[in-house]
């Protein structure tokens, strides 16, 4: 058994006594502002519930649109023909989940232009991107805007995540999987989701 050794305060010195109490202080009072200046630096953790139902809402979607043609009593039904028409029903649909939905925001310029975000989920730190696979607008196309993309959103303040729903319901963009796995992210500090519909 080892005996542990302690110092009384008798042993040391007045003097040496006010040092250490000093030295821890000023050690703490440096922890504090050294913590104060990280904060804002120090992305929150995310919830998985966020990211979940995003995921769930990405996968439904295309359930949602066939649901939508089919109305009843010889009423119009609405057709989601554009991209313009999935931003629309995407904004909809996130306002359920979410009370901060921010369209059409603004982010940093890169490669001398700026780039305006679909959506943008504050709190959540979540940028979503919308995109409709079409002739005019195939796998190539789509890939090379979400690179894009992603260098833009990177550099947004208060993102950390990028969510892109590609909605593809004439099959345009051959092996999906690959597609998102090509562009799908994780780093450190910023990641990046591509999900194409249906699967």
């Amino acid at each position: 058994m080892t005996k542990s050794f302690k110092h009384s305060k008798s042993t040391l010195s007045p003097q040496f006594q006010k040092q250490i109490k000093d030295i821890l202080v000023r050690a703490g009072d440096f922890k504090v502002e050294v913590d104060a200046i990280l904060l804002k630096y120090r992305p929150p953790p995310f919830l998985k519930e966020d990211t979940q139902i995003l995921e769930q809402l990405f996968l439904k979607f295309h359930s949602v649109v066939k649901q939508l043609q089919e109305r009843q009593r010889g009423r119009k039904p609405f057709n989601v023909e554009n991209e313009y028409d999935v931003q629309d029903l995407l904004h909809g649909l996130l306002r359920i989940y979410f009370d901060d939905v921010r369209p059409e925001e603004y982010c940093p310029s890169y490669a001398g232009t700026s780039a305006r975000i679909d959506f943008f989920l504050k709190n959540e730190q979540i940028v979503i991107e919308a995109k409709m696979a079409s002739k005019r607008h195939g796998r190539k196309k789509i890939a090379e805007e979400l690179i894009l993309d992603k260098e833009y959103y990177r550099k947004k303040e208060g993102s950390r995540i990028l969510y892109c729903l590609v909605y593809d319901p004439d099959e345009m963009i051959k092996n999906p999987r690959g597609f998102e796995s090509d562009l799908n992210e994780r780093g450190e500090n910023f990641e990046a989701k591509v999900l194409v519909v249906p699967r």
